[in-house]
């Protein structure tokens, strides 16, 4: 058995926490200063935590290793499945030629262009973010936003700044999960804290983004429907995460929200003549005036319908109780690890969902999806072959940066790293969203910086004194605010409405809202460590 020791380096804290930042430092380095790829960024963070956790704090290289294996297994299953699967069930609605009818009928909405942002970039931003996250969210509404006759600068803006708050749980709740994964608390203590964070951020976005498509004629104009918006999606977003499921947490919340949005009398009144002359300043989509058949329309929602509803069965109790039946719990082989008080660590045991494992059900409700829209089973298969090949820079960073984690997390590395941070005392609260963020900022992807830094910000909660499951959401929910800086997202952006090479000035323009938003939420998770509103948490 190895047993974790937190001051392996000359019996010294700080020398050790130094060392064992080693393997974070060069990650982000090599991404922040030398603009390394990430994939390689990731290889390389690895291989410095294999040489820290064997050579400083004595893990046997075979249990290194082992534990770096087990940080790929879950990067591909179940976290990189449920991206794949998303994904794959997009691109056969583009190839159906089904997304082009989806975006006209968000266009025959509203014709009021402030409206049209919060239903594509918010609701429908959120919708995809809670399928696929990783750039596709930004990406597509970005496109769809200029096809309106955005700007394209204004649509990538508005694109970047509405997709904060349904990151933590994005990808059928991947980063929570992450969370969880790497700081062995339940899911449904991190899910449950996160969802009373986060949905304080969907009360103001909507109201940013009508201001920053319209400036205060736009606040004035339609305060009320972008309020009405946020507090539905706030509502459902803290209900889902709290009652139902962290996984539908955002399905959840883009669906309500958008109902409400268009229920508010006013958000479907025609918008001024002067107000879409100074809004649309780019070239209309022609297709835009198309009429669809009902039939063909009611086809480009059944995918996302399929998914919220193969979803909802999973959650009831004998349906789950069914897919749980197929979960294969084994020792993990080569690992034997005990925590500084000698207690085993609970990755010693690896818990396999065959079944019950959101990927897989993308995947049913992927096919049932191939069925409705008549893609052959031959196209199916290359165009889920092709979402992999797509992907392939992304499943090999998420694996390395999980491999990463799993060897800090086991090593020890990150249980030193939390007992010096703790020094911070009660001003641990108000950084540990900064943490998240700055990781986030770096890496593009709040599942990455949960893996990197969830363990820490436990380890640092305990020694402090302070909830372990409020600063591990914190780091979630104050990495959400990063997204929109991160150089992979600007990327994404610039890329999706032709405007390559201009990523600065789009982070000139965000990078206020970011910071003022991460300010918001320092202060949040500081009084939520206090009295203050400490009632505010389970």
């Amino acid at each position: 058995m190895f047993v974790q020791q937190l001051e392996p380096v000359a019996d010294s804290l700080g020398l050790s926490a130094l060392v064992a930042a080693l393997p974070l430092v060069t990650v982000l380095v090599l991404l922040g200063a030398v603009r390394m790829k990430a994939h390689r960024a990731g290889l390389i963070g690895l291989a410095v935590a294999v040489l820290v956790g064997w050579l400083a704090f004595g893990m046997p290289v075979g249990q290194t290793l082992s534990a770096g294996a087990q940080g790929v297994l879950f990067g591909l299953f179940p976290i990189m499945w449920i991206v794949v699967n998303a994904l794959w069930v997009y691109r056969m609605t583009v190839r159906t030629q089904h997304f082009d009818i989806l975006r006209r009928s968000f266009g025959r909405v509203s014709d009021d262009p402030r409206i049209q942002a919060l239903v594509i970039a918010f609701c429908f931003g959120a919708l995809l973010e809670a399928l696929a996250g990783f750039g596709a969210p930004v990406a597509i509404c970005s496109v769809m936003l200029v096809a309106l006759g955005f700007d394209p600068v204004k649509a990538a803006v508005v694109s970047l700044v509405a997709n904060t708050a349904p990151v933590a749980f994005g990808a059928m709740g991947t980063p929570v999960v992450t969370l969880a994964q790497v700081t062995g608390l339940p899911l449904d203590d991190v899910a449950t804290v996160v969802g009373r964070q986060t949905p304080l951020l969907a009360l103001v976005v909507p109201l940013i983004l009508v201001f920053l498509v319209d400036g205060k004629r736009g606040l004035r104009e339609t305060w009320a429907p972008a309020l009405v918006c946020g507090v539905a999606f706030a509502v459902a977003q803290f209900a889902a995460s709290n009652f139902f499921s962290a996984q539908l947490a955002d399905i959840a919340a883009a669906l309500v929200g958008a109902a409400a949005l268009i229920a508010v009398p006013g958000a479907r009144r025609p918008a001024d003549g002067p107000v879409r002359a100074a809004v649309l300043t780019g070239a209309r989509s022609e297709d835009l005036d198309q009429e669809d058949p009902r039939r063909e329309v009611l086809r480009a929602y059944a995918p996302y319908a399929l998914i919220v509803a193969v979803f909802s069965l999973a959650q009831i109790p004998p349906v789950k109780e069914l897919l749980a039946r197929a979960t294969r719990v084994f020792d993990w082989p080569f690992l034997d690890v005990a925590g500084p008080d000698g207690e085993p660590v609970g990755a010693n045991v690896f818990t396999l969902p065959l079944l019950g494992t959101g990927g897989t059900l993308v995947l049913l409700a992927g096919l049932i999806t191939a069925v409705v829209l008549g893609v052959r089973v031959g196209t199916a298969v290359r165009e889920w072959a092709a979402t992999v090949h797509e992907l392939r820079y992304a499943i090999l960073t998420v694996t390395s940066v999980l491999a990463l984690a799993y060897v800090m997390n086991l090593s020890g590395q990150a249980a030193t790293i939390g007992q010096s941070v703790a020094a911070a005392g009660a001003g641990l609260a108000f950084l540990s969203p900064v943490l998240g963020w700055f990781g986030v900022a770096v890496s593009g992807s709040d599942t990455s910086a949960n893996a990197l830094f969830g363990a820490l910000q436990v380890s640092a909660a305990r020694e402090s004194g302070l909830s372990p499951e409020l600063l591990a959401a914190a780091n979630s929910s104050g990495g959400v605010l990063g997204k929109m800086i991160s150089p992979q997202n600007l990327t994404i952006a610039c890329a999706a409405v032709g405007l390559a090479g201009r990523e600065g000035d789009l982070l000139r323009k965000v990078l206020p809202w970011s910071l003022g938003l991460l300010l918001v939420m320092c202060l949040v998770v500081m009084a939520q460590s206090t009295a203050l509103l400490g009632w505010m948490l389970p």
